[in-house]
């Protein structure tokens, strides 16, 4: 910064047109003039100071309010993440980011708690003493020059009078002949005129240089108010700044975190923190053979036997080959299939085979006779009886079924089943061919009423021969009969 010029170099000169105003004896300026006018410029600046304080002031109030608000700011991540124990808590995750952030935030919190104190502590006194020093010249100024100037009014007043008084008494001496007292003689008064003048001089001259001094030291002191309101400006945006970049570098540090955290992070630590109950998609599929529950395989849920079998229908007369299973509960079901999978496996037909009658068996056909009682405990109270015609794959196949049903069915006649060979119209059976040449109602006619098998006079036999009892039509069934075979399939028991 260049020094500043002299005052003196500088400062304006009073011209006079006529030079009466230097000789007056009594100037008519103002002598506080000049004092006025510094007094103004310094209230200017203390003004200007006090500007300068109140936006510090409020800056620095500012800054505390803003840490405030940045505690609110704070507690919307203060409180601990929810489900937490879904994210690791260890650093370079989801939970570090938030712990990073909280820190982060209260750093900002405190920067700006910090910055309020450097703004009211280090700058704040800076434009504080300054204003001080203003309002020091300004009171050295009106003790100094001022009171100069005040004396210099007050000799000029007396001065002023007693040249008053000299006009009043050379005007006696004109009219009065020149007859007067000693003490009204007109030279004795011009002489205190003389001396009072001398006196009202020298306070002009040192009043004169009383403010000389204070102009040429006005150019200093206002060149020292200026250095330390740039001084106290450069403290502000030191401190200001500061907290400006420590507030970037944080929000930056919170960015970064969250962009460090690797992709898979989480969800790798979210897979070792569940192994036990997460899905292994190594493991192998579930799979129904390898699933075991209580009671599985349990004697009362092995069939006796089962296999497909061909049954006989009512109305075409023709056979449809169906799934068929006997229980050891003593039941014959019927099934579409033995697939347990494509639908609910619920018997077609349900024979409870105590109730039930068998006639004899006819190389591979036999018949059962009874309720299906597959339709539930009302169903069956209004369910007829009806003779089921069976037909094996094989004569030894129809022998293990018939066997087998005979030992659980309720009665056992030696009546066999039709051949395949068609019979006499008289007998009254027909051939498949001419089934089909019945009438609608005859068919319904027949199926509502089959014809009846001979159960008259006859006992349940249970020793009854398979092998025998297809011999010939009404011929006596042999007291003794050789086990049924368990399986007619190698590999698969009771199964055909």
């Amino acid at each position: 910064m260049t020094a500043p010029t002299s005052a003196t170099s500088a400062l304006p000169s009073r011209t006079f047109t006529n030079g009466s105003e230097d000789d007056a004896p009594v100037p008519g300026e103002d002598t506080s003039e000049v004092t006025k006018l510094f007094q103004e410029r310094l209230q200017a600046w203390k003004h200007a100071v006090a500007y300068l304080e109140d936006y510090i002031t409020v800056t620095e109030k500012t800054h505390h309010a803003h840490g405030k608000e940045y505690e609110k700011v704070l507690k919307t991540v203060s409180n601990p993440l929810k489900e937490a124990h879904h994210f690791d808590q260890s650093l370079g995750g989801v939970a570090g980011m938030f712990e990073n952030i909280r820190s982060n935030t209260q750093g900002i919190s405190n920067s700006h708690y910090d910055t309020a104190k450097a703004l009211k502590g280090q700058t704040l006194p800076v434009f504080e003493r300054l204003h001080a020093e203003i309002k020091n010249k300004t009171k050295e100024l009106t003790k100094g020059a001022g009171k100069g100037s005040k004396a210099v009014d007050k000799a000029r007043a007396v001065t002023q009078k007693h040249i008053e008084t000299l006009g009043q008494h050379t005007a006696a001496f004109e009219s009065h002949g020149g007859k007067m007292t000693a003490a009204d003689d007109p030279y004795v008064i011009q002489r205190g005129v003389i001396y009072r003048l001398n006196k009202q001089i020298l306070e002009e001259n040192n009043n004169r240089q009383d403010l000389i001094s204070v102009q040429n030291s006005f150019a200093q002191f206002e060149a020292h108010i200026i250095q330390t309101i740039q001084h106290g400006m450069g403290q502000f945006m030191q401190i200001v700044n500061t907290q400006a970049e420590q507030t970037k570098a944080m929000y930056g540090d919170m960015v970064g975190t969250s962009q460090r955290i690797p992709l898979d992070f989480e969800w790798n630590g979210f897979i070792q923190r569940n192994n036990t109950v997460l899905i292994d998609p190594s493991a192998p599929a579930r799979s129904v053979s390898n699933i075991h529950f209580p009671n599985q395989n349990h004697r009362s849920t092995q069939p006796l036997i089962a296999g497909s079998l061909e049954r006989k229908g009512k109305i075409m007369r023709s056979y449809d080959t169906n799934y068929y299973v006997v229980t050891p509960s003593k039941f014959l079901h019927e099934y579409k299939t033995d697939d347990d999978f494509a639908k609910d496996p619920v018997p077609e037909l349900s024979l409870y085979l105590p109730d039930c009658i068998i006639g004899g068996c006819n190389g591979q056909k036999f018949n059962v006779k009874g309720k299906d009682v597959s339709k539930g405990k009302v169903g069956n109270t209004f369910s007829m009886s009806h003779e089921v015609q069976f037909k094996a794959h094989t004569p030894q196949a129809a022998n293990q079924w018939w066997e087998i049903i005979r030992q659980a069915a309720g009665q056992v006649t030696n009546e066999i089943p039709e051949s395949s060979v068609p019979t006499s119209p008289v007998t009254g059976n027909s051939s498949p061919n001419q089934q089909q040449s019945l009438s609608p109602i005859a068919i319904e006619k027949e199926a509502a009423h089959p014809a009846p098998i001979q159960t008259q006079g006859l006992e349940k036999q249970n020793t009854m021969s398979p092998t025998t009892a297809g011999t010939a039509p009404g011929s006596a069934v042999p007291t003794s009969a050789a086990p049924a075979p368990a399986s007619g399939v190698a590999g698969e028991p009771g199964k055909y």
